[in-house]
């Protein structure tokens, strides 16, 4: 059996298990331990319990209680710490670098500084960083966090007049939406739901699964509903005193419980139409019209077709046929009358057309036949 002891190192921190050893401690005790980051004094919250050797695996074992001179100490530290940030805020200004330093936080064996900033990008801070080693001789880490770390080491009053969540009893940080601020009926003014940090009030989760459960109990908005004097439509709904407006047919706005709802209205009455049915207007059929291309396109094929028409017949009826003659080296002599002289030559099938047989070649060579006076 093991004695685990459950320990906070700042106000509504991380905790963390330890093995308490033979110690008794109490809640509110200071302790030594051993941590990774190095030796520091935490706080006691919960008196230590008995648990199973291997229930908790392998926990750090505390070194001791923390005795006066080891207080003494811590109040010595924050001291450098309070020196530190001075130091760092006056050289932060003097080199004109993008950042906000926000909290020092010195180890209890003064081995390591940490300086924790906020900056909307990334810094260049390696001569800072040269400072700082020079002037304090330890090392220096340099961290950069978020807003609402830093709201939560800064501290302040929320606008409910009361200390920050996040600063004197939340320790981890909860996803919050605007459906959280629709859900409770909350104006959408980012003034009155952000927090100091500048992102949604983490107090909107608080009651949010409680509101998800009464609305299940209310009609919703927008819904036709009937009581026992009238019938109307949900306008708004008061989830925390139980009231419901409803707008009714005639534009009235009237405030009822929860209690006085009997169940859904009827639908809005819609006017009957008359019995006779009326005729149908009548329309004017139209015919389909041409477009202007197409009837300009007919127009042109028409008339080039009749142009074209028109030609052909007048060359056919004008022109008389010219007759080809023989282009001979030397003249034929005349041949006798023959009883088809009259008649037109008929034209040879293997003659093709556009080329004449030259005179003085036979129809199986190609070759001049010699004269007979040669």
């Amino acid at each position: 059996m093991s004695h685990i002891v459950t320990i906070q190192f700042t106000k509504a921190g991380k905790m963390y298990d330890f093995d308490a050893g033979s110690l008794e401690l109490a809640k509110g005790d200071h302790v030594v331990v051993e941590t990774e980051r190095g030796v520091g004094v935490g706080e006691v919250i919960k008196p230590p319990v008995e648990q199973n050797a291997g229930a908790g695996g392998s926990l750090a074992l505390v070194k001791r209680k923390a005795t006066p001179e080891d207080m003494a100490t811590v109040e010595r530290i924050s001291q450098k710490e309070q020196e530190a940030y001075r130091f760092c805020v006056n050289r932060i200004i003097e080199r004109s670098m993008p950042m906000k330093l926000v909290r020092v936080e010195y180890q209890f064996d003064s081995s390591k500084a940490v300086f924790f900033f906020t900056a909307d990008g990334r810094v260049d801070f390696r001569d800072l960083v040269k400072d700082l080693a020079h002037s304090f001789h330890t090392r220096i880490e340099m961290r950069q966090i978020g807003v609402r770390d830093e709201a939560k080491m800064t501290g302040g009053i929320g606008i409910c007049g009361r200390e920050l969540c996040c600063s004197s009893f939340l320790r981890e940080f909860q996803p919050v939406s605007v459906k959280m601020a629709k859900e409770q009926n909350l104006a959408l003014n980012p003034n009155k739901i952000s927090g100091q940090c500048g992102r949604l009030l983490c107090c909107l989760d608080y009651e949010y699964d409680t509101y998800c459960c009464l609305r299940k109990n209310f009609p919703k908005s927008g819904k036709r509903v009937r009581t026992v004097n009238a019938v109307g439509v949900v306008d708004k709904i008061n989830i925390l005193t139980g009231n419901i407006t409803l707008k009714l047919d005639d534009n009235k706005i009237i405030v009822i419980k929860r209690d006085e709802i009997i169940g859904e209205g009827a639908p809005v009455a819609t006017p009957v139409a008359s019995a006779v049915p009326s005729p149908p207007p009548r329309t004017r059929e139209r015919r389909p019209e041409r477009r202007p291309e197409q009837r300009r396109k007919q127009e042109k094929t028409s008339l080039e077709s009749y142009t074209t028409q028109v030609e052909s017949t007048e060359k056919v009826a004008l022109v008389p046929p010219v007759r080809r003659e023989n282009r001979a080296s030397s003249p034929t002599p005349a041949t006798p009358e023959t009883p088809n002289a009259g008649q037109p030559r008929k034209k040879h099938r293997s003659r093709k057309h556009g080329h004449r047989k030259p005179s003085g070649t036979t129809p199986d060579s190609r070759t001049p036949t010699p004269s007979s006076g040669a």
